[in-house]
């Protein structure tokens, strides 16, 4: 039995556990791993199962005490852990290591063993001020010209691709045929591209050729001389004059819609009139901008609270986020590691480097769940009763255990208020505006 246990608080979040087990308790594991081996194993001149044990010992003794102890430590410790309060056991994906093995050995008969193990602990840390304070976010407004662009892209969505009979426009869509000729007037073969379909003025075109089939009508072909700068962004084209070789198969245009009632209705049958269909998208624009204000304040007043919390995240930690990360990143790529490994082996990456390279934000976010988290358990928020009822009997079945059902309730409960914890941060401090950016890069930032 373990006849002295001592838990003592170490920096960056870690622990150290030891233990002592008492020489009758280690003894009583070694006799019973003994006749367990004298019962099973094979020696020449014993039948299997009468082996007695004394030769057993006098031939795997030590090997056998080693085993049994490091078995009988590693049970004591697991039923000791059990008994620590919750802030002292290891973090469930934390595997407490054991401190100078090398001392313990080799074990003795009929002695005490005292070790020591070490291991992730959840962090402990002061909550800084959390109300009260004032932060600076950005700002945007919808305006006319917000409402506008949106109409204009409504009016690309809705628009018909037609025929045309006339000379190629600039984004008009075209379809052709393109080969380069040798100096004998050749098409070269490899550089053959037929059917090839593009949106004239967009650039997205091998040999970069817009503006040089504007005016030509389908079924047209010419040949001409194509040069390109030292400034060309294709390796295989910069500093080269090339003869080329065009025909234009297909002419089509885009029919944009015209922006009236019919188009309103078109849109949404709510909206009768280009009044209606302006004043809802408005009413939508500002809906989005109202909830992604929110969500920016949020951020800046956690921001503005986790600047000032000193919290040490241990290593298990952040690992145990970053393998999940990986993970989810295989599901959303097909589901193999190793597709996904090689696909990042060709950006001269991997699996390593990018779980590295996820670390620091890791770190960042579980930080401020933390910090929201320590809120909530201070706060205390009070829930809807009837909600969490309602919550409780949709969740909890009643083939449940007792020690299930308590455990989901107050899961529950802590998830409701943790709910509580942001609203309650906005509505406990003081925003200001700061900069104003437009609605387009106030909704993404990431553009910006």
């Amino acid at each position: 039995m373990v006849t002295e246990k001592n838990v003592k608080e170490l920096e960056n979040s870690q622990a150290s556990l030891t233990l002592t087990i008492d020489a009758a308790t280690i003894e009583k594991a070694y006799q019973a791993k003994l006749n367990k081996y004298a019962k099973t194993i094979e020696m020449p001149g014993f039948r299997k199962g009468h082996v007695p044990a004394s030769v057993v010992e006098r031939k795997y003794g030590q090997g056998i005490r080693e085993e049994s102890t490091f078995d009988c430590m590693e049970e004591n410790l697991k039923e000791t852990i059990e008994t620590l309060e919750e802030s002292q056991r290891p973090l469930p994906y934390s595997v407490p290591e054991l401190q100078d093995e090398e001392t313990l050995l080799p074990f003795k008969k009929d002695s005490d063993i005292t070790f020591t193990v070490k291991y992730d602990i959840y962090p402990k840390f002061d909550l800084p001020q959390y109300t009260g304070l004032e932060v600076e976010v950005k700002k945007a407004e919808v305006t006319d010209e917000d409402v506008e662009k949106e109409i204009k892209n409504l009016q690309e969505q809705n628009a018909m691709v037609v025929r045309k009979d006339g000379a190629v426009e600039d984004g008009n869509i075209v379809k052709i045929d393109v080969a380069e000729v040798d100096e004998n007037g050749n098409e070269i073969e490899d550089s053959k591209s037929s059917d090839f379909t593009f949106t004239v003025g967009s650039g997205y075109n091998r040999y970069k050729i817009d503006s040089d089939i504007i005016g030509m009508a389908a079924g047209e072909e010419k040949t001409f001389d194509k040069t390109y700068g030292e400034d060309e962004t294709n390796e295989t084209l910069k500093g080269k004059t090339l003869k080329l070789h065009v025909k234009v198969n297909e002419v089509k245009y885009r029919d944009i819609p015209e922006l009236d009632d019919d188009f309103a209705q078109d849109v949404k049958e709510e909206y009768k009139t280009v009044a209606d269909l302006k004043a809802g998208i408005r009413a939508d624009f500002e809906k989005r901008l109202e909830e992604a204000q929110k969500n920016i304040k949020a951020d800046a007043i956690i921001n503005a609270v986790a600047k000032n919390a000193v919290i040490s995240i241990p290593k298990s930690m952040i690992d145990y986020e970053a393998e999940n990360q990986w993970q989810r990143l295989v599901q959303q790529m097909g589901g193999s590691e190793e597709q996904l490994n090689s696909f990042l082996q060709i950006q001269g990456s991997g699996k390593e480097t990018l779980k590295e390279s996820w670390k620091e934000p890791i770190t960042e976010d579980l930080k401020k769940q933390m910090i929201l988290d320590a809120i909530r358990k201070k706060e205390d928020f009070k829930v809807d009763e009837e909600a969490y009822e309602a919550k409780c009997k949709e969740e909890i079945k009643d083939s449940y255990t007792d020690e299930q059902k308590d455990y989901l309730k107050s899961a529950i409960k802590d998830e409701m208020q943790y709910a509580e914890t942001v609203p309650f941060l906005l509505a406990n401090n003081t925003f200001k505006d700061g900069e104003t950016v437009s609605f387009e890069a106030f909704m993404n930032p990431s553009e910006e």
